[in-house]
Formats: structure tokens, C-alpha cells, sequence
């Protein structure tokens, strides 16, 4: 047995493999979530398109939703938040972090994800990229400042080529 790529700490046969498998349905947003990353890892396309809304659908591309799948290795779930989307609910917003590595380059896919669940069935409706500010410790290096490595040249003639 193997644990579920989902970071659950469950087994996979016992976490989202029924899922992916259609051998039950995800009680709760966040279970669909996990069994979706679960399939990216998986590289089970064919469940992330049969659990997206018709309208959630629209704008997903099979060929390249399998590329980046099988292109990435994958490195971890984090569940940043979760609101609704429990058992008595319709709709529900989860927020994820999910870390992979693409051309040796490690990347993350920060998104707030929106589920409906039609026909007593969650699915994955949309979702928000979530961007991060960047604060800065020190001030920003003008063009035309003087260059911080003492060469009094301007940043922009010296080491801001």
C-alpha cells in the first residue's frame, strides 16, 4: 500500500483511489480537491475533466491538462482554507497550495478553487489564481541610481545590464 499522493497520510486505496476510480463519490469539496490533485499526480485526466462543471469545462484543454500532468513531478498538497462545502451544503471554496517541478524548476499553484455539487455531485467549478505581494526589505535599485557596488557608475551602466 502506498500513501495517497493527496498528503492525507492515508492510504491511496483508502483515500482517493475510490474516487478517482468511480467507485464513490467525494462527500465534501475538499475530498474532491485532494482526489483531483490525487489525479494529476495519478495522471487520471480523464477523472479531472468528468468531475468539472459543464461551465468550468469550457476552458479546459485535455491535451494540454495531460502535458503539464505527466511534464510535472509532483512535490505536495497544502489545504490553506476551506468555507462550506461540507455534506448539507451546494457550494464550497477551498484554497490550495500545490507544489510541483516543471523543466527542474520548482513552481507552485496557489488557488482559491469554487465547487458546486449538482445533482447530489461535487464538482470542480472555477477557480482564482492567489497572487502574493512582495515586500521588499530594503528600497528598490533606481536605473539611474548610483550602483550599490561602489563604482560610481549608475546602476543602469553597471551590474543592471
Amino acid at each position: 500500500m502506498s500513501l495517497c499522493p493527496c498528503g492525507s497520510g492515508k492510504a491511496l486505496e483508502l483515500c482517493c483511489q475510490p474516487y478517482i476510480l468511480s467507485q464513490a463519490k467525494a462527500p465534501s469539496a475538499e475530498a474532491l480537491m485532494r482526489s483531483r490533485y490525487s489525479a494529476y499526480v495519478l495522471h487520471a485526466i480523464d477523472y479531472i475533466l468528468a468531475t468539472t462543471t459543464t461551465h468550468g469545462g469550457k476552458d479546459v484543454d485535455p491535451a494540454s491538462t495531460k502535458a503539464w500532468a505527466e511534464e510535472s513531478t509532483w512535490l505536495g498538497l497544502t489545504v490553506v482554507r476551506t468555507e462550506k462545502g461540507g455534506a448539507i451544503d451546494n457550494e464550497g471554496e477551498v484554497e490550495f497550495i500545490a507544489r510541483y517541478k516543471q523543466d527542474g524548476k520548482e513552481n507552485k499553484h496557489h488557488e482559491a478553487a469554487f465547487f458546486k455539487k449538482e445533482a447530489g455531485v461535487w464538482l470542480y467549478d472555477h477557480g482564482s489564481l492567489v497572487t502574493e505581494t512582495v515586500v521588499r526589505l530594503s528600497p528598490k535599485q533606481g536605473r539611474n541610481d548610483p550602483c550599490q557596488c561602489g563604482s560610481l557608475k549608475k546602476f543602469k551602466h553597471c551590474h543592471g545590464k
